[in-house]
């Protein structure tokens, strides 16, 4: 009995000091209000695990003394948060429709949702547990991948835009087809994403960036392997930060927000929004079927939209965020800033789920362009291998006339030979 009873004033004792220590640290907070931390702490989330699958670099994470958010939600809500990245939708929907992972939170862009919504892989978001919501910019609401507002909300917006070099570049660009100009050879960085790519292309010849066209596909290829003929461009990703602020470089495609942070590194660097359009793209949150704490995964979304810390995503990420409270706010430091929020949008287009003979073509035909399988020569080019081949038909032409001949007089000889002895 009395073994019992020390446990049991142990326990008090340790309960009591933690709560006082927590109840100190509260008092304390400099980031979050009574009322926040009282919402995430009264969710019941404690011991629970919520799983969040999102893209590289995509999220606040303590950096240069930047807000850790996922530290952030653990701490208010006592459950534990197992983060882990992809780099492409694509990577992210072969894991999830591959079956044996289970997560709670990914956050796929536009076209991603549309494809996870035909085939029935997400669940309906329970509004009463996202109150953050009202800060969501109401032209950020019912989106075309989702316009009864079920399953997603947005979390960042963006575009592509051509980058330039001023330094290297003297006349400022407004076409994509600067990027196809042969004195700038060696000197372009092109998306190493077929349908970032294949929207450039598809701009310049007036297409749809969702056809379901074959022959526009083709078009589009044919397009993409004279780019590769003309200016041979370096195809990345991410590696376009050091190269690009390197500055060795006079063009690159990417996104805006991007851009951004490049410019901060290197002052030569601009960009423009070629005037036949751009990709315009949004990413948003979304609960998949394989979901197994649904509750974790809401609290998280809707911890994503809370001013303080969405500001601090939208400084980190440096994309447009679609929250009131961050594009309302003098102080972000991209307040206004006409690359991230651009006063009037630029003419663009959104993606959309492509049929999966579309998708297979543009796979296939996007490895042929790389691959220089699709190469187009110049018409110098081609000239030059007229000429080399009627040279080589000449040579052979003439070669099998002298065989003619000497086979001839060799037969004449013979004749004469046989005629002498009779």
């Amino acid at each position: 009995m009395k073994k019992v009873f020390i446990f049991l004033l142990a326990l008090f004792t340790f309960v009591f000091f933690f709560n006082a220590t927590v109840f100190a640290d509260d008092a304390d907070d400099e980031i979050f209000t009574d009322e926040q931390i009282s919402y995430y702490r009264n969710l019941g989330l404690q011991g629970t695990t919520v799983n969040v699958y999102n893209w590289g670099e995509y999220i606040s994470d303590g950096a240069e003394g930047s807000m850790n958010v996922v530290k952030e939600f653990e701490r208010l809500t006592g459950a534990k948060v197992n983060y882990t990245n992809y780099e492409s939708n694509e990577n992210m929907y072969s894991k999830l429709s591959g079956g044996g992972v289970s997560y709670d939170v990914i956050v796929p862009s536009d076209y991603m949702i549309s494809r996870l919504l035909e085939e029935d892989m997400l669940v309906e978001i329970n509004w009463d547990n996202i109150p953050n919501i009202r800060y969501i910019d109401d032209d950020y609401k019912n989106l075309y991948f989702d316009p009864e507002q079920k399953y997603t909300i947005c979390y960042n917006v963006g575009t592509t835009v051509l980058i330039y070099n001023t330094a290297l570049v003297d006349e400022e660009p407004t076409s994509w087809n600067a990027i196809w100009d042969e004195q700038y050879k060696d000197k372009v960085l092109m998306f190493n994403n077929s349908r970032d790519a294949f929207a450039i292309a598809q701009a310049l010849l007036g297409q749809d960036f969702n056809s379901s066209d074959e022959t526009d596909w083709n078009e589009a290829a044919a397009l993409l392997a004279q780019q590769k003929d003309a200016v041979s461009p370096v195809y990345v990703m991410d590696e376009i930060f050091n190269l690009m602020e390197s500055g060795e470089y006079a063009f690159a495609t990417y996104y805006a927000g991007d851009f951004v942070l490049m410019n901060d590194n290197n002052e030569d660097l601009a960009y423009c929004f070629p005037q036949e359009g751009v990709n315009i793209f949004y990413d948003a949150f979304c609960i998949p079927k394989s979901v197994q704490n649904k509750d974790g995964a809401e609290a998280f979304i809707n911890f994503m939209q809370e001013p303080q810390v969405a500001l601090e995503n939208a400084e980190y990420i440096y994309y447009a965020s679609p929250n009131i409270t961050v594009r309302n706010n003098e102080e972000h430091s991209l307040f206004e800033n006409e690359a991230v929020y651009p006063e009037v949008m630029p003419e663009g287009q959104y993606f959309e789920n492509l049929p999966q003979n579309i998708l297979e073509l543009q796979a296939d035909l996007w490895t042929n362009v790389k691959s220089g399988q699709l190469s187009v020569q110049s018409e110098a080019q081609k000239k030059r291998i007229y000429i080399e081949s009627g040279v080589l038909a000449a040579i052979a032409v003439g070669f099998s006339v002298i065989k003619l001949v000497s086979n001839y007089k060799k037969k004449k000889i013979e004749d004469l030979s046989d005629l002498y002895e009779q």
